[in-house]
């Protein structure tokens, strides 16, 4: 199993609390737009956790969302700020989309860093392994 260096000076247990909130707010969307209910509260409640999403993101160290690189951090890092700031008029759609698509995929992205360590163990623990003595 190839392991997930931890970087950026964030201690193993941060990042596994910062994944953690990101696959936590990611199953409470999903339950959101499972509800086939797309009132107003319901999508209030996915832009806030889009919000929260955005916010953890913005967190992680670079070295750590470069093995994931089909997923768009940086874009997540800022969704926040589309989502609160003067810019706010995300359309119903994008918002369910966003919901629909993108985040299950951020889900199983960060299953994956956390299956290759990251966030576990001490800083040693997730440095490349020795490579077998020949």
């Amino acid at each position: 199993m190839t392991r997930t260096p931890v970087v950026g000076g964030a201690s193993p247990r941060d990042l596994e609390d910062r994944l953690d909130e990101i696959v936590r707010a990611c199953a409470a969307i999903e339950r959101h737009v499972g509800m086939d209910d797309a009132s107003e509260l319901v999508l209030d409640a996915v832009r806030m956790r889009l919000v929260e999403i955005g916010a953890v993101v913005a967190t992680l160290p670079a070295d750590l969302t470069a093995v994931e690189p089909e997923i768009p951090w940086a874009r997540l890092a800022g969704v926040g700020d589309r989502l609160t700031g003067r810019r706010r008029q995300v359309t119903e759609s994008v918002l369910l989309w966003t919901a629909r698509v993108d985040v299950p995929r951020l889900c199983a992205a960060v299953e994956r860093l956390r299956g290759r360590g990251a966030g576990a163990g001490g800083p040693d623990a997730l440095e490349e392994p020795p490579a077998p003595a020949d």
